[in-house]
């Protein structure tokens, strides 16, 4: 059922919450999305088969932290421990990549591959970035969320929690890319790892577990598998709908952006994209603020339409264009719809996830949200990608690269996501 209860008008320490403990996570998730992926195709190997392992493990990891940690913050009642402790060994976590290199793994297990071990490295490090990660973002803090806000300003809190991705990816490309481009991913990894870690330290200052909030009884262990019960999902078939379409969604995504910035470089063969992508960010951020606005106002199911739409729009230009200004333009259509899209189907799980066991329900998210998407996606993406057969030499070695084709098949991904959108459409106009 949909929450109830009035957060009232959020202050000035919520909104700095909001802002700062959910920028510095962001900052924390850019270089995991994207930076991780770039580092182990640069340094250790072109395989996009363990970029998908590395994803794919990510996601895993993420999902069954936040389900263990929501529905530990629930039982204990409290959600500011976990966040800040978690974004302190979060960013220390982060810190710990740049000593991971196929040398250092050689001289670590002589007898072992020394690639294969430092990608294998990669991938169990990353686990353990997400475990701390997940913990400290995805269940508490975006429990927290959920508890101080209501369905009058959701659409609003999240189209702005939508763009502070952008925006830490603006940050990160603006002040930090050319640390990556010069190879020096010590520094790199080193300088996040920092700032996420000081942001723990603030939010102990900063964030209040709100009043209603208060430990559990019931079973712990029972309440992890409570939201995948067969009466669960049919006593609250509008949050499963929106579950089922952002999942659709984020699969739609996940083929090709864990590839975007290898596909820039190496495909189109655009070496400064930094400018490109902070010209889209900026544009698509500024879009979905204002279009968040709308959200409220015309219902989450119903704004998503032409969300959706604009995020088609945009995967198919970037399937056709070849130059910076091209991708430009695309990229900023594609990015608007996703932010947009992400915003309204965001605040319609808040809307409908059940007030007495919002921790919980982060896990539940995560499943299709993260899980799912990140499986299956970066797993279709990189199918595509070895059907086209697109190499180039480098050193002696054959490397593959991302084509076009990855946009076509999250524009026809995408696509699917019409059908619990109509669902979810009837159902308002039913209530109505």
């Amino acid at each position: 059922m949909s929450s109830s209860r009035s957060a009232g008008k959020l202050g000035g320490r919520i909104w700095s919450a909001l802002l700062l403990i959910g920028l510095f996570g962001q900052l924390a998730w850019t270089v995991e999305n994207m930076y991780f992926n770039v580092f182990l195709y640069n340094t250790i190997s072109t395989d996009p088969g363990y970029i998908a392992s590395l994803v794919g493990w990510s996601a895993a990891a993420a999902t069954v932290t936040t389900l263990l940690m929501g529905a530990l913050s629930d039982r204990l009642g409290k959600r500011k421990a976990l966040i800040c402790s978690g974004y302190i060994l979060w960013g220390l976590s982060t810190a710990v990549f740049g000593f991971i290199t196929p040398e250092n793994m050689a001289s670590l297990f002589p007898r072992a591959n020394a690639v294969a071990a430092a990608a294998t490295a990669v991938i169990v490090m990353d686990c353990v970035m997400t475990f701390f990660g997940s913990t400290a973002n995805d269940a508490a803090f975006n429990a927290y969320v959920t508890d101080v806000t209501d369905s009058g300003n959701r659409g609003k809190v999240e189209s702005v929690l939508a763009v502070l991705p952008m925006l830490s990816m603006l940050i990160i490309f603006g002040a930090l890319d050319s640390l990556t481009q010069q190879g020096k991913w010590k520094e790199f990894f080193g300088a996040v790892g920092l700032a996420v870690s000081l942001a723990g330290i603030v939010s102990v200052f900063l964030i209040r577990d709100v009043p209603s909030l208060r430990p559990r009884k019931d079973s712990y262990f029972r309440n992890l598998v409570y939201g995948l019960r067969p009466s669960v999902i049919r006593e609250n078939p509008r949050l499963y709908l929106f579950y089922t379409a952002f999942c659709v969604f984020s699969i739609a995504f996940q083929i090709c952006f864990p590839y975007l910035i290898v596909y820039i470089q190496h495909y189109l063969g655009i070496t400064d994209y930094a400018l490109i992508l902070g010209v889209v960010l900026i544009l698509a951020s500024v879009f979905s603020v204002l279009g968040g606005r709308l959200i409220d106002r015309f219902g989450k199911a119903r704004f998503s339409f032409p969300a959706a739409g604009v995020m088609l729009l945009g995967l198919a230009g970037m399937f056709l264009v070849r130059t910076g200004t091209g991708v430009m333009i695309a990229g900023t259509v594609m990015m608007s719809g996703y932010l947009l899209l992400a915003a309204a189907l965001g605040a319609g799980i808040r809307d409908w996830t059940p007030p007495d066991k919002v921790g919980h329900f982060q896990g539940i998210r995560m499943i299709f949200a993260v899980l799912i998407p990140m499986i299956v996606g970066p797993a279709v993406g990189a199918a595509v990608i070895r059907g086209s057969d697109s190499t180039y030499m480098e050193l002696g070695q054959v490397r593959t690269v991302p084509t076009p084709e990855i946009y076509l098949a999250a524009g026809i991904c995408l696509l699917l996501v019409l059908l619990p959108l109509i669902l979810l459409y009837r159902k308002e106009r039913t209530a109505e």
